[in-house]
């Protein structure tokens, strides 16, 4: 947690008042007991009105400043914190966009969210805390002892018994529950796993009539977090009890033991009533100490989860300043040489020895059965993953050598399951370039077989989108991100499987647009479909991660038997294919 503190830093001057304001506060109210013990013991017993009036008056004085100096506490502690918390956050975030789809993979996005919501909500709300109490806590602790033994050296021999005994508490039942806070925030990631895949699988739990088995697992999970959070509540239920068992009898001992030494004329009543005041402060601020070990522990494996993220260096990283390669005396070129790439803890490689390349001006077809590699080998055209032995070229160049930005620029890429965020048609299409004018759009949406979709819909380029295009079918999302590819007009287009929602003729429409728009750019396109890829200047047959063949529809028909196959799936023995 202490690694965290360095993004006060900005905030210093608000810490260093919160400390400031606190001392000042903190030295007014301990004035207020010698205060009240002057006027019994002057002002009451010989009866000085004057004197009364004027302690009196430095009283509600003492009293108005502190509650001023709280108040200004609170607003810059509030300061600091809630801009820790949002620097936090943001600073989470961009660390999270580094990272490529292996360490997405390896955390989870929903520990991510709870990590970047709940966790540093958690460590939020302790520094407040913090700020208000831990300097506050001390100082009172402090100065009240001090204040209690000026009074009477005597009657402060009591607090060698309550205060060990407060401070043994707080540390046994502190220790039995940190455990459980560590339990009860993978209960929470736990929690939200369940509740984002229900939400998001919705439509598939229903029409599977899995309902009630997906109520059961939320269930389960739930009374889980229930259970976890039970037992936090009654390991620390025990604390607040027992505090106040030892405060009040020490205040008997203070008020017995007190007694007797008036009664013996050692000690007088305002003297008493000060001392009791001053026990008051030093117990009350080992009850704040306290409320901040309970939520210390909590913070700390919040702390430490936030701190894994941190700490987790992306695989995928830019080359050093000055390292990175010119790519652009082959715009357009893409080149595999001899890639083995593998998923992380996988036994098999999921391609291997894959060599090709596709030039501009020409498009590449990959066709395979369902898990041959496809998708995987045009993730690492973008750099989403890295190869494992071999080089893949684009523009020229290896794409470890060049910066992701450089190298990602250059590729419009259509991903396998249409993401559209929301907001506007225009807002969505102008991921692929920010400063596309709504000409630009508008011819995008027509290569794309939109525009007419778009048109109809209330506010046209201006309709709104609902989250994860919710309002859209799945055709219309696909035709949308690929329109989104199209403004950005790169020198290489990927269309991983983006066309299966459409219709033949619209695919054919589409793919006969494309081929006038992207004419000067090289295309790959990962399909299932024949009719996608026989059109295509070179297709390349993937089976079970290896190249089983690369050539023209015609001379994979003549030669290569696994394509052969493919297309006997897909064609009657008219030639005409099986819709």
């Amino acid at each position: 947690m202490i690694s965290l503190m360095k993004n006060l830093k900005p905030y210093r001057l608000y810490v260093i008042l919160v400390v400031v304001l606190t001392m000042a506060a903190i030295l007014l109210e301990l004035n207020l007991p010698t205060l009240m013990a002057n006027v019994i013991d002057i002002g009451i017993v010989n009866r000085d009105i004057p004197y009364i009036l004027k302690t009196g008056g430095l009283m509600i004085a003492c009293s108005i400043a502190s509650i001023l100096l709280t108040i200004s506490v609170m607003f810059f502690s509030s300061r600091a914190s809630m801009g820790f918390g949002r620097d936090l956050r943001r600073k989470l975030f961009v660390h999270v966009e580094s990272f490529s789809l292996q360490e997405f993979e390896r955390i989870g996005p929903s520990s991510l969210i709870t990590r970047t919501t709940n966790d540093i909500k958690q460590v939020q709300d302790v520094l407040t805390m913090m700020m208000r109490m831990m300097t506050r806590a001390p100082l009172m602790l402090i100065g009240g002892i001090m204040m209690a033994v000026s009074r009477d050296a005597f009657m402060s021999l009591i607090f060698l018994i309550a205060l060990p005994l407060l401070a043994g508490t707080i540390y046994a039942i502190t220790r039995k529950s940190i455990p459980l806070f560590g339990e009860l925030q993978r209960r929470t990631d736990k929690l939200n796993l369940l509740l984002r895949e229900g939400l998001i699988g919705v439509r598939v739990v229903r029409a599977f009539n899995r309902v009630a088995y997906e109520k059961q697992r939320f269930q389960e999970a739930n009374e889980s977090f229930r259970d976890t959070g039970i037992r936090v509540g009654q390991s620390m239920a025990l604390m607040f009890p027992v505090m106040m068992i030892i405060m009040n009898f020490t205040q008997i001992a203070i008020i017995w033991i007190g007694a007797t030494r008036i009664d013996a004329g050692l000690m007088q009543v305002g003297n008493l009533m000060a001392f009791l005041q001053y026990a008051s402060m030093i117990l009350f601020s080992l009850i704040m100490l306290s409320m901040m070990l309970v939520m210390v522990p909590r913070a700390q494996v919040s702390a430490r989860r936030i701190n894994e993220v941190l700490e987790q260096l992306p695989l995928i990283v830019d080359p050093k300043p000055g390292s990175s390669a010119q790519a652009n005396l082959q715009r357009g070129h893409v080149e595999f040489r001899n890639v083995t790439f593998r998923y992380a803890g996988a036994e098999k490689p999921a391609l291997e020895g894959i060599s090709f390349r596709a030039v501009p001006g020409q498009t590449t077809a990959i066709i395979g059965s369902t898990g041959a590699g496809k998708t995987s080998l045009v993730q690492l055209i973008p750099r989403f993953y890295e190869a494992e032995d071999g080089e893949v070229l684009v523009n020229g160049v290896d794409v470890r050598l060049q910066t992701q930005e450089e190298l990602r620029s250059s590729i419009g890429y259509v991903p396998q399951k249409a993401v559209l965020f929301s907001g506007t048609v225009a807002e969505n299409l102008r991921f692929g370039s920010e400063h596309a004018d709504d000409a630009a759009l508008l011819a995008a949406l027509e290569t794309a077989q939109a525009l007419n979709f778009v048109q109809e819909k209330e506010g046209g380029l201006h309709a709104k989108i609902e989250q994860s295009g919710a309002n859209l079918s799945g055709g219309q999302k696909q035709r949308l991100s690929i329109a989104r590819a199209l403004v950005r007009k790169p020198d290489i287009y990927i269309f991983d499987d983006s066309f299966s929602a459409l219709d033949y003729a619209t695919d054919a429409r589409l793919r006969k647009a494309l081929k006038r728009e992207a004419g000067s750019a090289a295309v790959i396109i990962v399909a299932q479909r024949i009719s996608t890829v026989v059109e295509a200047d070179q297709i390349i047959v993937l089976n079970e991660g290896r190249m089983a063949g690369i050539g023209t529809h015609a001379e994979l028909l003549q030669s290569n038997e696994i394509y052969q196959e493919i297309v006997a799936s897909q064609l009657s023995p008219e030639g005409e294919e099986i819709a």
